[in-house]
């Protein structure tokens, strides 16, 4: 299942924010999410709870314990993740472990921007993030439409080859909306059309990743059809280089692949046991 974590290091970004818009997008869509708070304050499951109040929400919270592993409910889709402040080092990967893509609110000031450039940097030296298999990107929150406070994020992202996919603009709806369990996907669109403008170009980056459970259906089932059909083992021919399947010393099978490569587990692989180990949930766990 697509999982999308909000992350920035610096506190008072809008994490909060945009992650309960994006479980309330998802939900508006049809689609089973879950809200998942990493954050010791719990701000998305008190706006969750506010939620509950006005009318029954299919979104499911879910409090990130380490110290407890946790199921997901069936039918959930998407997973989408807030996460705390001071987010660096080992939870930081562990985070990147879970996720598919990672969104980084930045607020317009040299504090943000520079904390922002920090956490992408650490970001960069992880493999999920490096290889493409996690991607990022910014967004710029609570910018003031009168000023150039947009093009300077812009420029910033750009001078730092992050991709920046929008701002969003600083109005007392994103408050009302926190304050009462709602977001703008829930408000009359003639009366957010702005913001709902303003969140089309987020929502078209992120649409390969929330879209990717079901393309990935039917390239599994070829897969599965193709072993069902593998001839017996048979030796590779290394002039002709026909691939072959080999047993692994503890009687594994390693799959010899076209281009003469295997899955025979690499360093990458062995790190992601080491999270196999720790108290992650199964459901989130990702290769590295």
């Amino acid at each position: 299942m697509p999982v999308v974590a909000v992350v920035n290091r610096k506190g008072g970004s809008g994490k909060s924010t945009l992650a309960t818009h994006l479980a309330a997008y998802l939900e508006r869509r049809g689609t089973p999410v879950m809200l998942g708070d990493v954050d010791r304050q719990l701000s998305t499951q008190a706006w969750l709870r506010r939620r509950n109040e006005r009318r029954r929400s299919a979104i499911v919270g879910w409090k990130v314990d380490p110290k407890s592993v946790v199921r997901p409910p069936a039918g959930i889709a998407h997973v989408v993740l807030d996460t705390p402040g001071g987010l660096r080092g080992f939870d930081l990967a562990r985070v990147v472990m879970y996720a598919d893509a990672i969104v980084m609110p930045v607020c317009n000031s040299a504090f943000d921007r520079e904390s922002a450039a920090e956490c992408y940097a650490e970001l960069l030296t992880l493999p999920r993030v490096a290889s493409g298999r996690c991607k990022v990107a910014a967004v710029g929150m609570r910018l003031d439409a009168r000023t150039k406070a947009g093009e300077t994020i812009r420029l910033w992202a750009e001078s730092l080859s992050i991709a920046f996919i929008g701002a969003l603009r600083e109005t007392q709806t994103y408050v009302r909306c926190v304050d009462q369990g709602l977001s703008v996907f829930d408000l009359p669109p003639s009366k957010v059309e702005a913001d709902l403008a303003q969140w089309q170009p987020i929502l078209e980056w992120l649409a390969p990743v929330l879209d990717a459970s079901a393309r990935a259906a039917a390239p599994e089932r070829q897969t599965a059809t193709v072993r069902a059909e593998a001839p017996k083992p048979v030796e590779r021919d290394a002039a002709a280089n026909v691939p072959r399947t080999a047993r692994a010393p503890h009687g594994g099978s390693v799959l010899m692949r076209l281009d003469g490569s295997s899955n025979k587990p690499t360093v990458a692989a062995r790190i992601g046991r080491l999270f196999d180990a720790l108290s992650i949930p199964r459901f989130l766990q990702r290769n590295p």
